[in-house]
């Protein structure tokens, strides 16, 4: 067994937030490391000389404080922990099994003695009335599973090469667990399976009341089949409907909303960079690890150009971008990278050595108008790192590895 994976960028977030005056909220799928992460931060206080009494830790997952799960109950039980006069840094993990939590959540936060953290594994948890109630209050940390430079520092395999590494993040997945744990591809895709059964069943069935859980799964299967492809509800359900496996297309809609809000899946929106409005039919998905796609769907050797895609669009949110596809007439980018003023362009490929590809690839790049950075990602080891013109070809291991 390895150490805990340090996930110092997320780290540093929390400290930075440390005692101010709002609600930090950590979101992310099931068992992307929310839990350790915040078991890593208690760690940090206390070796930062927080006494152990000042850290009050629930996580309602654990049937131990399932007598907890109603607000006032939750609130009584916390405020008979907090110590006056001292600061108190209170964790409350997997928080949206609490029904009416944020009115718990926002007294303890009108306490000036009380340091709130909280966590949810889905998106819808952070809507509706909790938004309203919590407007303004609260700052949020959309988390991942491993980037490929975490899963590479849980690798105790000296003699394993970046591409050796790579295979392994894309045949086992991301997941903390199954980096910090020596398990065998099959014991990872029962993990991952079990993953997707406990995100289907307790984030998608349970909420939106599926009866046909039949269609929700040729739904799921089929978004993870087409990574990187631009689709609609409208051509999922004709599809299925063609294989004999019928949905109507408002069904279709509800099942996606479904899984954008369980964290499984992201879509990302075509963008025409000349007219510079979205474009509100046929985005682009991709699953939250490869290594729960790939043990669900099977796949080919052509699909190695969406897999990169796909790590990298990960790999661009993780950074702090909002991720789009590029629309320039009949040309296309694969990610317009955006970060309030800081925009970046990037074309992925498995490989450029064929004249022909690089051509292609290049080809959008010349027709954007702009003189922001713009990078070619590709596997190619020959001519992997490049300058053509001002457009920057970076093998994507290295450029995974640079931040």
């Amino acid at each position: 067994m390895n150490a805990l994976i340090e996930r110092t960028e997320y780290l540093e977030w929390l400290k930075n937030w440390r005692e101010k005056q709002i609600i930090k909220i950590v979101s992310g799928v099931r068992r992307c490391g929310k839990s350790t992460l915040f078991e890593i931060y208690r760690n940090w206080l206390v070796s930062d000389g927080v006494e152990e009494s000042q850290i009050i830790s629930i996580n309602f997952e654990d049937i131990e404080f399932e007598h907890l799960t109603d607000y006032r109950l939750l609130y009584e039980h916390i405020k008979k922990l907090i110590i006056p006069n001292k600061m108190n840094y209170i964790f409350l993990d997997e928080i949206q099994h609490v029904k009416s939590f944020e009115k718990a959540v926002d007294s303890l936060f009108l306490k000036d003695n009380c340091d709130v953290y909280i966590t949810g594994s889905n998106a819808y948890f952070m809507s509706g009335e909790l938004a309203t109630v919590l407007s303004g209050r609260y700052v949020e940390l959309k988390m991942l599973p491993l980037s490929f430079k975490e899963f590479c520092s849980g690798i105790d395999e000296p003699f394993f090469t970046n591409a050796q590494k790579f295979n392994r993040y894309i045949e086992n997945g991301s997941f903390p667990y199954i980096a910090k744990f020596n398990i065998t591809s099959k014991e990872a895709k029962d993990y991952l399976r079990d993953i997707y059964n406990s995100v289907l069943l307790k984030d998608i069935v349970a909420r939106l009341k599926v009866s046909d859980i039949t269609a929700l799964e040729n739904v799921t299967k089929f978004l993870l089949h087409n990574i990187g492809n631009m689709v609609s509800a409208t051509k999922i359900a004709n599809t299925l409907k063609s294989e004999g496996k019928g949905a109507d297309q408002k069904t279709v809609d509800k099942y996606i909303r479904g899984l954008l809000d369980s964290l499984m899946i992201y879509e990302a929106q075509r963008y025409n960079l000349k007219g510079k409005m979205f474009l509100k039919t046929n985005s682009k998905y991709y699953a939250v690890d490869i290594g729960l796609r790939n043990c669900l769907v099977k796949g080919s050797e052509s699909d190695i150009g969406h897999i990169l895609e796909n790590i990298v669009f990960l790999e661009l949110k993780r950074r702090g971008y909002d991720v789009y596809i590029g629309q320039l007439d009949e040309n296309e980018i694969d990610f317009v990278a955006v970060d309030n003023d800081d925009i970046s362009y990037y074309q992925v490929s498995a490989t450029t050595l064929d004249e022909s590809t690089l051509k292609r690839e290049l080809a959008p790049f010349k027709k954007v108008g702009d003189n922001y950075p713009k990078y070619l990602l590709t596997l190619d080891e020959v001519f992997g790192n490049t300058d053509y013109n001002g457009i920057k070809k970076k093998n994507v291991l290295d450029w995974l590895l640079d931040k």
